[in-house]
């Protein structure tokens, strides 16, 4: 464990030193985020704070090489290379599109080159967990494994929308799958329990926390979409070498834990942004609109307009964040019963908290109060 928090600190560090030279240098090209009838901002706010968030975690992976703990990460296949270059593609079309403004076509095809590259060097989706269903055919391996990297690189572009809530929302995720990858591996495999999952969430995690502190309300800098599809490549990529490395017999020799665990805890921390994408695109299509069109619809704006302040809501996204990754996630470690019941009332008291401005604003036949 030590050693994936040291490098979470090493990450940590450098982001949170790198995002102001970042900040400077988005101020030199004059690459701010516009100002538009559906963003929340009133200021021009520079972005390519993914530019940092980059940086931080390839040092940190450089780092991890000379760790006797991990290297086997790195020797026994290209998988952990294909990743970090994936995320080097990504995070280039990011930057072009954060400087230029590309077309969406344009930057689908960087993203689905990104995620190629990651399954052309290994990690690609070989068995689907839920009954042990092997996918024989190579070229279908690409295609959903190129899908679902893509679909989760959209998913935290999406949610991108407020100071501090894609980075904090990566944080939580990621923090949820770290416990439970570290935990279950160390349980099955007593002797070597180094992961490729645990690893890259583990460097990730830093990056966000190290950025952090510059992105939360009021915002200096924004990660861009360089950042935004650099954490949806990171997780989605940890979420497949995961289902693959970590599959249901596994989690049966770790804590009796059902063959779909692999499957829901991905599925579980990515949730939020999923379920966001989901709605835009049903509610655009609905419209007669391209899904890729932006507009004032998502989780985040709902809760603005009902009268959370920017901070608080957020923090209610992080509210909704945590009850549903930690909350599968306690299922590798407690009795489902115990967690069953927690879990039951932490939903009631979130969903209490989110209605509360809808339950609590006056009628509009409501007479006006006396003076």
């Amino acid at each position: 464990m030590r050693n994936y928090l040291l490098l979470m600190m090493i990450a940590g560090a450098v982001a949170y030193l790198c995002t102001p030279m970042a900040r400077s240098l988005a101020q030199r090209l004059r690459v701010f985020t516009p100002i538009r009838t559906r963003d929340i901002h009133s200021q021009p706010v520079p972005r390519l704070g993914g530019i940092a968030m980059f940086i931080a975690i390839a040092l940190a992976l450089m780092v991890a090489t000379q760790m006797t703990f991990l290297r086997g990460i790195f020797e026994g296949s290209g998988a952990i290379w294909g990743i970090l270059l994936g995320a080097t593609i990504v995070t280039f079309v990011g930057v072009v599109d954060d400087v230029w403004d590309l077309h969406w076509t344009l930057k689908l095809g960087g993203q689905i080159l990104a995620a190629a590259t990651v399954a052309w060097l290994g990690v690609r989706i070989v068995m689907l967990p839920v009954g042990g269903l092997v996918i024989d055919s190579v070229f279908l391996q690409y295609i959903v494994t190129i899908f679902l990297i893509v679909l989760t690189m959209n998913a935290i572009n999406f949610v991108d929308g407020l100071d501090g809530l894609a980075a904090g929302v990566a944080v939580i995720g990621g923090g949820a799958f770290f416990l439970c990858t570290y935990w279950v591996t160390r349980f099955a495999f007593p002797t070597d329990y180094s992961n490729m999952a645990t690893l890259i969430m583990a460097v990730m995690i830093g990056a966000c926390v190290g950025f952090l502190p510059h992105n939360f309300f009021p915002a200096k800098i924004f990660m861009g979409d360089s950042g935004s599809m650099l954490i949806g490549l990171l997780l989605s990529s940890s979420a497949i070498a995961a289902t693959t490395q970590i599959g249901g017999d596994m989690f049966n020799r770790a804590n009796g834990l059902p063959t779909f665990m692999p499957i829901l805890l991905p599925l579980a921390v990515m949730l939020l942004p999923l379920l966001d994408l989901t709605l835009a695109v049903l509610r655009r299509t609905a419209r007669l609109r391209s899904p890729f069109s932006a507009d004032r619809g998502h989780l985040h704006h709902k809760l603005i307009d009902a009268g959370y302040s920017h901070p608080k809501a957020v923090l209610m996204m992080y509210l909704w964040s945590s009850v549903v990754a930690f909350g599968v996630v306690a299922f590798a470690f407690f009795p489902w019963r115990w967690v069953l019941a927690v879990d039951s009332v932490a939903v009631v008291v979130a969903l209490a908290l989110t209605l509360h401005p809808w339950v609590a604003r006056p009628g509009e036949d409501e007479p006006l109060e006396r003076h």
